[in-house]
């Protein structure tokens, strides 16, 4: 993979080409970015997936939920549908994609809408909604069509945008100058032991500019709940685990279950994959074929909005969904928190 990475350079060179034309559009002001006078928070990355956008997005609605009517606007990727959709009782993953499902589903009290044209959805949420006080930008940070006033860029402590190169060399679909336009950097994903100075010496190679804030976060793992049945399960040294995930980065979540369990097996697929009524015999057959009499099968969160469809085949079996959400590392959760709300309060006491 590396080496057909490598051989594809000279099409990552034009990529970062047409890219860094783009940006310079957008920074000469030539392509118009849309802006509202209202509070919205862009999360998103430099790279193609795996940086932690979702549990992002959820800390942030779980953090302002008690004060203010909040709306999520995704693009909806890999859904069926087109166009500018709002989550009801009757939506599925395949109206609204895999992450906003998620996000319907955990917080009833959120309004969730998918759209690719963001500058559209915009006013329409503001009109199905006249009570929304804030709307979060999912993967919005590298799409510039609208200009959100408090930008929240992520990056992989594994993978950091500064280490990446363009695609298909590399990951990033986005200049590494872009993180100059975030207003709050973090570093995701991080080890839990990670030093003082090791975090420093990420600090020093990002560089962020004097007005940026700089945080590291970590993955925290909740206990698993049956898919179905939402009974939980604890993990132990008796049992053997089926790993069933569709997701950009599997390596933490590997790393996590692996160190918890006897045997660790894994079915690996496509982020965002759409599972399949043949996908669902192979994963039985998988499972059967682990001798174990003590075994379960996890999946993540996102998997399971597109595993739910086969409920009923589902429900008899030991599928259990491990939820996920970050956490914050030396402290810094009270100012990111402060950051986050700040922005929100002043924009209406301007307003």
């Amino acid at each position: 993979m590396k080496i057909v990475r490598m051989m594809l350079f000279p099409f990552a060179l034009f990529y970062g080409l047409a890219v860094k034309a783009r940006n310079w559009l957008y920074n000469k002001n030539i392509i118009k970015s849309s802006r509202f006078n209202f509070p919205l928070i862009a999360v998103g990355n430099l790279s193609v997936g795996g940086t932690g956008k979702s549990p992002m997005v959820e800390y942030l609605i779980r953090l302002l939920l008690p004060e203010y009517n909040i709306a999520t606007l995704s693009r909806g990727y890999k859904r069926k549908t087109r166009g500018y959709v709002l989550a009801d009782e009757r939506t599925t993953a395949i109206d609204i994609g895999d992450e906003p499902m998620q996000f319907h589903n955990k917080f009833p009290g959120v309004m969730v809408a998918v759209c690719e044209e963001r500058a559209f959805a915009v006013p329409q949420i503001l009109y199905d909604k006249p009570g929304t006080d804030v709307i979060i930008l999912d993967d919005a940070f590298q799409h510039r069509q609208v200009d959100a006033g408090l930008n929240i860029l992520l990056t992989d402590y594994n993978n950091p945008f500064y280490k990446d190169f363009f695609l298909p060399t590399g990951n990033l679909r986005d200049a590494k100058s872009s993180y100059k336009r975030a207003d709050i950097i973090v570093v995701t994903k991080c080890p839990q032991d990670i030093s003082s100075e090791e975090k420093d010496i990420v600090a020093d190679k990002i560089k962020a500019l004097p007005e940026q804030h700089l945080f590291f976060t970590g993955i925290k793992y909740g206990a698993p709940y049956h898919l179905v049945t939402k009974e939980g399960v604890v993990l132990n040294e008796q049992t053997d685990v089926l790993l069933v995930c569709g997701i950009a980065n599997p390596k933490p979540l590997k790393a996590f279950i692996k160190e918890r369990v006897n045997e660790l097996s894994v079915l690996h697929y496509r982020d965002h994959y759409i599972f399949t009524i043949d996908d669902l015999r192979h994963i039985k057959k998988q499972f059967d074929a682990i001798a174990s009499s003590q075994k379960i099968i996890i999946v993540t969160e996102k998997d399971a909005v597109r595993l739910i469809k086969f409920q009923a085949e589902l429900k008899d079996m030991p599928v259990y969904v491990l939820p996920i959400e970050p956490y914050f590392l030396f402290n810094g959760s009270g100012e990111f928190n402060y950051l986050v709300k700040k922005f929100i309060k002043d924009f209406k006491v301007k307003s």
